[in-house]
């Protein structure tokens, strides 16, 4: 099996079960980045007093900031580098604010050795509150 630090684990190494954390407090700024990154100006993250007449009462994080912090844990972690994204469901079941801290859980579901895939359960919660649910499929390249 290759260094899971460096090249991630090789398909034959990933069974049901396995699970990876990856956590991170959203700040302002990264906020601020992301929609210039992305281009995504909407006032609802970018301006506190427009976002204090919406029905979040306040600055909320982009959705898809949110999702980024699950290609890191598929990235680094579980199934780690070389690691490749095929697929991903999402749905956002509550927003993240600025400072919130935002603990990314992805979890094997289904090994698929033969075509080297792996299915993940992929959530992102601020304390007990799920704010991003669902499944990502991804290639476990062979390792060297």
């Amino acid at each position: 099996m290759a260094d899971q630090a460096t090249q991630g684990y090789a398909i034959d190494a990933l069974k049901p079960g396995m699970s990876a954390t990856y956590e991170r407090i959203v700040t302002v700024a990264d906020i601020e980045a992301f929609a210039a990154v992305s281009g995504d100006h909407n006032p609802v993250h970018l301006d506190d007093a427009y976002a204090k007449t919406t029905m979040f009462k306040g600055r909320i994080a982009h959705g898809m900031l949110g999702a980024s912090f699950i290609s890191t844990a598929i990235a680094s972690q579980l199934p780690g580098p070389g690691s490749v994204y095929l697929a991903q469901s999402l749905s956002f079941k509550a927003p993240v604010r600025p400072g919130d801290k935002v603990e990314t859980v992805i979890t094997v579901a289904e090994v698929i050795a033969d075509k080297k895939r792996v299915v993940l359960k992929t959530q992102c919660r601020v304390g007990a509150t799920v704010v991003i649910d669902g499944e990502a499929t991804v290639m476990v390249l062979p390792k060297t």
